[in-house]
């Protein structure tokens, strides 16, 4: 109701503006009476110009009036003159009356009259046009402006742009509207944002969830291989306990081969995996090894240098469970760990002088063939499986979550073959 009671004073107040005007041009315009004297004096004066011999066309140049040398009633230029509201006078020098002579002055005042209100009518008509046009631009900043900015916002809003803020002006009609669909926008982006958050967590959870059952299941795999050569080298041995092994291991194998399918179908359209480092013991890592001894046979060749180091404790430990699973699923041999610390030249942002970062290294290394060099620099691309791995089960994952692990804990991966496989995990000093 604002706006429209701005418009209302505002046409009011242009309205007696124009009344204003009105009434000033009406006192401009005044009735004025014939001044008898003047017009006598002029008669006498044309009258001695006649007597004085003055031609008649001078004369009515001299004194601005008609000469009408007629003593007929009915004369049709008198008649004219009449009909124009000339003032007429007998013209009778020395007595004699000889004919009328005429002024038009009443004429020409009219025409003064007229070219007055043509000129009023025209600054009239031009104001009344001009403020037209200020209220049809007042009607389209405060009406017609806000509805389109409202209807492209929608558009936006239809095409899937929250991005875009409503422009919201002071003194608007729709200022309360406006103030609640930008609102409601707001709201919108606030509420994708959470699916799209929790969308990623949940895919998160899937392959984080999908690659810890792996290990269980390596677990049952192995002991079912374990017990099938137990039951099966013994004479009294139950073919039915044989059978039943059988049948738990071929179901292992459907969890791990449906786990990868789940992993990896989640890894696809999956960013990023979230990776928190924190300050940690490096005492941690021998609890991570406990836990994957039934892999085989893990020797450790040394005591780890105990000091704190940067990492995420869960993804460690999915770290070297893949590091140390894949030696022991390609090569079949002991693994050997080894603990030392290095140095690491890096340059400095601010300086850019170059400085020493000090790393804890675990070296992880079998007795096994090794991997192909050409295969080599292709193991820790997505999905990439070498050509010995054609008869085993897996996803490809293994050394891409690995590298993707240590560069998010600000650490490193390093391999290579040294008479077998060995992987190098560094992890930073605080």
């Amino acid at each position: 109701m604002k706006i429209l009671r701005q418009i209302a004073i505002l046409f009011t107040c242009f309205m007696l503006l124009v009344l204003c005007i009105f009434m000033y041009l009406n006192r401009q315009f005044s009735f004025v009476q014939r001044d008898l004297l003047s017009y006598n004096d002029a008669l006498h004066q044309v009258e001695d110009a006649l007597l004085a011999g003055m031609e008649e066309s001078d004369i009515e140049e001299k004194y601005d009036c008609r000469i009408i040398l007629s003593t007929r009633i009915n004369d049709p230029e008198l008649a004219e003159m009449y009909r124009n509201a000339a003032f007429v006078l007998d013209l009778a020098p020395n007595g004699e009356y000889i004919g009328k002579v005429a002024w038009m002055d009443e004429r020409n005042r009219y025409h003064n009259a007229q070219d007055k209100f043509l000129a009023v009518s025209l600054l009239l008509w031009g104001m009344i046009l001009l403020g037209g046009y200020l209220l049809l631009l007042y009607f389209f900043l405060r009406l017609i402006r806000p509805v389109r900015e409202l209807q492209h916002f929608s558009e936006e809003i239809a095409k899937g742009n929250l991005d875009e803020p409503l422009p919201i002006h002071k003194n608007n009609l729709f200022g309360n509207f406006v103030e609640a669909f930008d609102l409601m926008r707001e709201q919108l982006v606030t509420a994708r944002t959470r699916e799209i958050e929790a969308q990623k967590a949940r895919k998160e959870l899937v392959t984080e969830l999908s690659h810890d059952i792996k290990t269980p299941v390596s677990v049952i795999k192995a002991t079912c291989e374990v017990l099938e050569t137990k039951y099966g080298l013994a004479s009294n041995a139950d073919p039915d306990m044989i059978s039943k092994l059988s049948t738990i291991e071929q179901k292992a194998d459907t969890i791990s081969q449906l786990v990868n399918n789940m992993m990896h179908a989640n890894l696809e359209d999956l960013e990023q995996l979230d990776v928190t480092p924190t300050e940690e013991s490096s005492l941690i890592i021998l609890d991570f090894l406990g836990n994957i001894k039934h892999y085989g046979n893990i020797l450790l060749e040394n005591e780890i240098p105990g000091c704190l180091v940067y990492m995420d404790r869960l993804r460690m430990e999915q770290a070297i469970d893949n590091v140390v699973g894949n030696s022991c699923k390609y090569a079949g041999t002991d693994i050997h760990v080894h603990f030392d610390t290095c140095s690491v030249q890096m340059a400095k942002s601010e300086t850019g002088d170059s400085v020493k970062a000090e790393y804890l290294r675990i070296r992880i290394k079998d007795d096994g063939p090794g991997i192909s060099e050409d295969e080599l620099p292709l193991i820790t691309e997505k999905y990439y499986r070498g050509s010995n791995a054609a008869k085993t089960s897996g996803s490809g994952l293994g050394f891409y979550l690995v590298n993707y692990y240590m560069e998010k804990q600000g650490g490193g991966l390093e391999y290579y073959n040294d008479n077998g496989f060995t992987v190098e995990l560094l992890l930073r000093k605080v």
